[in-house]
């Protein structure tokens, strides 16, 4: 039969030491790194290296960088930590010109980049010697002088008291690059058959007749319809679903044009 090995309490005694000696040493390794951590951690906070170190904007052109800091309330002394992006980009949002805007966070550069995107200036509504700036969503701004206007958008006379100016802003906002820049003023022109007739004013010369309600549909074919005229001869051309017709200054003879309407 075979003989239990007998240990004695006396030799397990410096084992049983050894291996408490190593869990309280593992303990004690575990205790250090935390507590060296937390004390890196807070020194890092504390320090430059956790500031912002680089603030990008861009799509900003009628709003200021300085206005767009001062909203953000972000400079180079700010925890990169502490920034809080969604909170920005609902404080930048508010701003009457911005339509969206969108923060991002690159680490370990710690460097901020805000994107905005701005409400577009279709046009400028005329009011005695100054004139208000429209906007894509229909809101006005007030205080522009004439003097001030830089943008490739048309003066729009006698809309004191145009009842729909979402949907003009709105048709204006549709319009093609290549034909918004060729309209130098639009007039609202109301007529006892026509409530909506307005008349666009070109800077090459034509006059342009047509309803407010769809007129950025029907001026897609404008560049078509000029290529058939004579370049020397101005006059008015009136555009509706049915097509266009010319009618020179110095005549009475409308000529019906090809191409009128898509």
């Amino acid at each position: 039969m075979e003989q239990k090995r007998v240990v004695s309490i006396e030799d397990r005694i410096p084992q049983l030491k050894k291996e408490r000696r190593k869990r309280t040493n593992r303990k004690l390794a575990i205790y250090l790194t935390v507590f060296f951590l937390l004390v890196f951690i807070v020194v890092y906070i504390q320090s430059p290296l956790s500031h912002v170190n680089k603030i990008s904007i861009t799509g900003e052109n009628m709003v200021s960088e300085e206005e767009i800091l001062e909203i953000t309330e972000l400079d180079l002394f700010t925890n990169y930590w502490s920034v809080q992006k969604g909170k920005i980009e609902e404080a930048l949002k508010e701003h009457v010109l911005i339509n969206n805007a969108s923060i991002e966070k690159k680490f370990p550069a710690n460097h901020i980049l805000i994107e905005i995107d701005e409400l577009q200036h279709v046009g400028y509504l005329e009011n005695g010697e100054s004139a208000v700036p429209l906007l894509e969503n229909g809101e006005t701004l007030e205080g522009t002088s004439v003097n001030e206007i830089t943008a490739s958008a048309p003066l729009l006379k006698n809309f004191t008291d145009y009842p729909n100016m979402k949907e003009l802003a709105k048709e204006l906002n549709e319009l093609p690059n290549y034909v918004q820049s060729l309209i130098s003023e639009i007039k609202w022109s109301p007529t006892t058959t026509n409530s909506q007739k307005i008349v666009l004013y070109m800077i090459d010369g034509y006059e342009v007749e047509l309803t407010a309600g769809n007129f950025s549909e029907l001026l897609k074919t404008y560049p078509s319809i000029v290529s058939q005229l004579d370049e020397e001869v101005d006059g008015v051309i009136k555009i509706d679903e049915g097509g266009a017709v010319f009618t020179p200054y110095n005549s009475d003879q409308p000529e019906i044009i090809d191409g009128g309407t898509e």
